[in-house]
């Protein structure tokens, strides 16, 4: 799984809601690029292509524009909170050693999820794990390869509190019964002492 998009950039010069409301229209999005003590660079990326490219985890954008390349990645996404249409997006120019680590990440994403799916587990769990190893800078590549085994820890440790959940439950009710009947034996009991008064 490739993490690189090709993507062509359009620099822009037109600036405010109108201008950003005519860009979208034309199915672009107003962007900004800017790290590494570069000048901040406004362009307009195209909406579709763009909106492919961020479902790919840690993608890597590799931007034509003004017959230069440049790596970014997407550091802050707007989209319209109702039909999630993208409205803008921050580029940060990415270092030779982010690219490197995102491609790692790819790598060890491609191999967590298909041992996973080889296994019976889900791919999207497998996923999950690696995310949160990287996010916690764990080794992420020990963990694509220990992947089964970190799904089959999890799902026993997911039964083991579903148990105890069902236990404790039972116990609540098992209590709620035994009260319920010594509420009732108290009123049989004053409504006897009742009777023979």
């Amino acid at each position: 799984m490739s993490t690189d998009v090709h993507i062509a950039a359009e620099s822009r010069a037109d600036f405010g809601k109108g201008a950003s409301r005519r860009y979208r229209r034309d199915g672009r999005v107003p962007a900004v690029m800017y790290g590494s003590g570069s000048q901040l660079r406004h362009v307009t990326l195209p909406s579709h292509e763009l909106n492919l490219a961020l479902r790919i985890p840690r993608v890597v954008l590799d931007v034509s524009i003004d017959g230069s390349q440049l790596l970014v990645a997407p550091r802050d996404v707007q989209r319209d909170p109702l039909r999630l249409d993208l409205l803008h997006i921050d580029l940060i120019l990415l270092t030779d050693a982010d690219v490197a680590a995102r491609h790692a990440y790819a790598e060890a994403l491609e191999k967590a999820e298909s041992k996973a799916e080889e296994a019976g587990f889900e791919p999207h769990a497998a996923a999950a794990l690696l995310e949160e190893a990287a996010s916690n800078e764990e080794d992420i590549n020990a963990v694509a390869e220990n992947i089964v085994e970190l799904l089959e820890e999890q799902q026993k440790a997911l039964r083991a509190a579903a148990a105890v959940a069902a236990a404790r439950e039972e116990a609540a009710e098992a209590a709620e019964a035994e009260g319920a009947a010594a509420g009732e034996g108290e009123e049989e009991s004053a409504a006897e002492d009742s009777d023979s008064e």
